[in-house]
């Protein structure tokens, strides 16, 4: 149906060229609508990783992390973990983003952190209490 009404139309248009009442292009288009111009989007740099080798019990508890040249080191440590006990332990590559934050990096390259730093809670809690003045209400316990 819609081609028949197609065929008319076209038929109608030459017509009407034959007479003089429409003018054809030179290029033969009926019409061109200007397209605006394509943006160009900002490109994301892919994202950097690393690979590392992890070493993992049957619970997925990661017990380890090697860097990728490292991995004998990854599997020393497996095998000192199977011959203490017998439960599963396995190496798996890890693949870390580099744009994670330091702080974030350090924690997981398992940086040591220094004494002054570690702080005991309950010491912490022992010489609050030391230096605190209790006021008696009146009220016996």
């Amino acid at each position: 149906m819609a081609s028949k009404r197609l065929l008319d139309k076209r038929r109608e248009h030459e017509a009407a060229e034959k007479q003089g009442k429409v003018k054809k292009d030179a290029s033969g288009k009926k019409g061109s609508a200007r397209k605006a111009p394509a943006r160009k989007r900002k490109v994301k740099a892919p994202e950097r990783k690393r690979l590392l080798w992890g070493v993992f019990s049957g619970t997925l508890k990661e017990e380890g992390r090697f860097a990728y040249d490292e991995k004998d080191k990854a599997e020393e440590k497996l095998a000192l973990l199977r011959s203490k006990s017998k439960k599963l332990y396995f190496i798996q590559p890890i693949k870390e983003s580099l744009n994670e934050s330091p702080v974030a990096k350090e924690a997981l390259l398992g940086a040591d952190l220094d004494d002054e730093e570690v702080v005991d809670d309950e010491a912490m809690l022992d010489d609050e209490d030391a230096g605190e003045d209790f006021e008696d209400d009146g009220e016996e316990e």
